[in-house]
């Protein structure tokens, strides 16, 4: 009998996959090849860095500063809108694949949670372009920046700081701005936006909580108080990333504590007096 292929191998031809369509077929090919139980966790793979995953050669990558400001209340507004949402959802999709091929000492249950995630960023991606498509643009069509993947290669030697920066810090800003953009987009008359945006809103509370879940067993099987830990790796590498206002009903349902919450409002006003002292 053949020997099984190994998740980290498939996870990485889907992660270097570069045009969507295909990207998402792969994910659910993956799925369904761990669901019949086709894949095994290969425990001595060794990942490599990714500097580039795979993605189009459009969208163009600038930088965050670069990208123009537009209004939602009109059409070229939420098109920009709808676009960087597909972005983020692209790159979530790698991120999560990247959980899989990087992580290999981890119980078998991480594997079935980013499985999952990647699962959900595929149908929001694949949500997201095609009702861009049906306001006569595409994915692509504008440019871009490269936040979440440079995170990814922030954190790509430690399941515990992976789970602390991105899940809980870049996945959980999403909860804290979803509602209000739902709500803005559903002043400009676009219901199919919000009915999309709430899908994103109830997987991401599930996408969080699941990064909690392995952060706070990275914590325990190294001994280490979470709060605390999350509270250092917050100064050492989130001071560009941390704002709010935070939406604490969202992150009570994802599984952060109020202490927590109560630690990053606090954080957010430490980041930002040093900000304005720098400045003055």
């Amino acid at each position: 009998m053949a020997e099984r292929d190994s998740l980290q191998r498939a996870a990485q031809a889907a992660l270097m996959s570069c045009e969507p369509a295909a990207k998402v077929a792969a994910v659910r090919a993956l799925d369904a090849r761990w669901q019949a139980g086709e894949l095994r966790v290969d425990r001595q793979h060794r990942a490599l860095r990714i500097e580039i995953p795979g993605r189009p050669e459009r969208p163009q990558l600038v930088a965050a500063r670069e990208l123009p400001r537009r209004r939602l209340g009109g059409p070229a507004g939420r098109i920009a809108l709808y676009h960087a949402i597909a972005h983020i959802e692209f790159n979530a999709i790698n991120l999560a694949l990247d959980a899989l091929y990087r992580f290999v000492a981890m119980p078998r249950g991480y594997y079935r949670d980013w499985l999952r995630v990647a699962l959900e960023e595929a149908l929001h991606f694949e949500l997201m372009a095609a009702h861009l498509e049906s306001l006569g643009s595409h994915y692509g069509a504008l440019p871009a920046h490269n936040g979440l993947w440079e995170m990814a290669l922030k954190t790509d030697f430690d399941p515990l700081v992976r789970m602390a920066l991105v899940p809980r810090v870049l996945e959980a800003r999403g909860l804290d701005v979803t509602p209000g953009i739902m709500q803005r987009v559903g002043a400009a008359g676009d219901a199919r936006a919000v009915e999309i945006l709430a899908l994103i809103q109830r997987d991401e509370i599930g996408h969080v909580a699941i990064g909690n879940r392995w952060f706070r067993q990275q914590c325990a099987r190294r001994q280490l108080e979470p709060r605390e830990t999350f509270r250092r790796l917050l100064r050492e590498h989130s001071r560009g990333y941390l704002a709010g206002p935070f939406d604490e009903v969202a992150r009570l349902q994802a599984g952060f504590t109020q202490l927590e919450i109560d630690d990053l409002i606090a954080l957010e006003r430490e980041f930002n007096a040093q900000m304005d002292a720098y400045d003055a």
